[in-house]
């Protein structure tokens, strides 16, 4: 269970020339770009590159999530995921495994566990799944019980509830999350960035939050929290970036309280980085969490958080060194820390440097890699050991870019 290594970095090892890449097909319930697909994606990009590993992905439908898979270099299959899903689908996945000489299936959210377990149960090859939430609900229990899959959780309150629930230390693992610091780093503002876009002056204070506008992220206590603060920093602006099904709701409630000139629904982003670098204060104001990557690139980029004391934020923010952690829901506490970080400059510098450091001691994006391809390995099917389902091999997916050379015998 090592979360975090003061240790040299090591770079994933490309595979010997001799052998084949590993084949994983990663199975992903959902199309929309969210932190569980930007996972996917680093991932495939990330692995996918060092030649060790070869990567198709079946996801439910075409759209951003699909043309930014192709783009990291991996095939892209298409394929219905309903909660119960259909013969179809099974027949289709387990046939792909066999054609294919899948050597993992991977997957991610409990309607694309239930069908990788079926398919990979027919085709007798391992199957694993990443659980992206902080606990470890009936679906993926059951099914994982079901079909033998292992659990791959991204923190220890994650973990620890799956041995409460009696998953065999054997079948459960802990990969964190990590956050590419070439990637996300201190920077200057934008000249054309989210202040300006908003009309805002260079010098004024904005607090951010950035997520899915959705109930488990708990926007509305980010709103309310931002309501509370502008009766003692009436100057202040907040922003929120992000789409989802509460926008419309969050939109009514700012216009309601007479803060549209306050409060900013800013929408999505292609590219969060410039929105950080604009940003005074990141907030996560969420109900339910993980290891939030946005709140990971926001500290990488050199911000002080705020944020709720859920799942496995704590072993991301460090209390009164990186950030201040509050309970969930309490919005006064919420507003309160803002005050504080928002008034004190000399705080919020001395706090964003301690958080970019963590993320470069504790969180870096290659050494989570490490991890999870180190994990892949070790359940993937031995060497040498054929599908238990026999079909004529076919056509790769024309989807996806050419892969380079045959296939070589493992």
């Amino acid at each position: 269970m090592d979360i975090a290594s003061d240790s040299p970095l090591r770079s994933v090892p490309p595979s010997p020339p001799s052998l084949a890449p590993l084949h994983v097909l990663q199975v992903v319930g959902n199309g929309i770009v969210g932190g569980m697909e930007r996972c996917v994606e680093r991932l495939v990009a990330g692995l996918g590159r060092t030649g060790a590993f070869r990567f198709t992905v079946l996801c439910p439908s075409e759209g951003d999530f699909a043309g930014r898979i192709r783009a990291a270099g991996a095939e892209i299959g298409i394929v219905a995921m309903p909660e119960d899903p259909p013969w179809a689908s099974i027949q289709m996945v387990a046939s792909l495994i066999a054609a294919e000489r899948v050597d993992l299936v991977h997957a991610h959210l409990p309607n694309a566990h239930l069908l990788s377990g079926l398919a990979a149960r027919l085709a007798g090859v391992p199957v694993m799944t990443t659980i992206h939430g902080r606990q470890v609900i009936l679906p993926d229990l059951e099914i994982h019980r079901m079909v033998g899959s292992h659990l791959s959780v991204v923190c220890r309150q994650s973990y620890y509830h799956a041995l409460g629930l009696g998953v065999d230390r054997e079948r459960v693992s802990l990969e964190p999350n990590g956050v590419d610091v070439d990637e996300f780093r201190p920077g200057p503002r934008p000249a054309q960035g989210v202040r300006a876009a908003l009309g805002l002056a260079g010098d004024a204070l904005l607090a951010g939050f950035v997520g899915r506008l959705s109930p488990e992220k708990a926007p509305e206590v980010f709103v309310r929290s931002a309501a509370l603060l502008l009766q003692r920093l009436p100057d202040a602006h907040f922003v929120l970036i992000g789409e989802g099904p509460m926008k419309t709701q969050l939109r009514e409630t700012i216009a309601g309280m007479g803060l549209t000139s306050r409060i900013h629904l800013h929408g999505g982003v292609d590219d969060v980085r410039p929105v950080l670098h604009d940003l005074d204060l990141l907030v996560s104001s969420s109900n339910s969490e993980a290891m939030p990557l946005a709140l990971m690139e926001g500290m990488a980029s050199g911000l002080p958080v705020v944020a709720t004391r859920v799942g496995g934020v704590p072993e991301i923010v460090e209390h009164g060194g990186t950030g201040w952690l509050v309970a969930p829901r309490d919005y006064e506490d919420l507003a309160g820390r803002m005050h504080q970080m928002l008034t004190l400059h000399e705080l919020r510098r001395r706090m964003g440097e301690a958080a970019r450091a963590r993320m470069e001691r504790h969180h870096r994006l290659d050494r989570a890699l490490e991890r999870l391809a180190d994990r892949m390995r070790a359940i993937a099917r031995p060497a040498g050991a054929a599908s238990t389902l026999a079909v004529a091999r076919v056509p790769r997916m024309a989807a996806g870019p050419a892969q380079a050379g045959g296939r070589k015998a493992r």
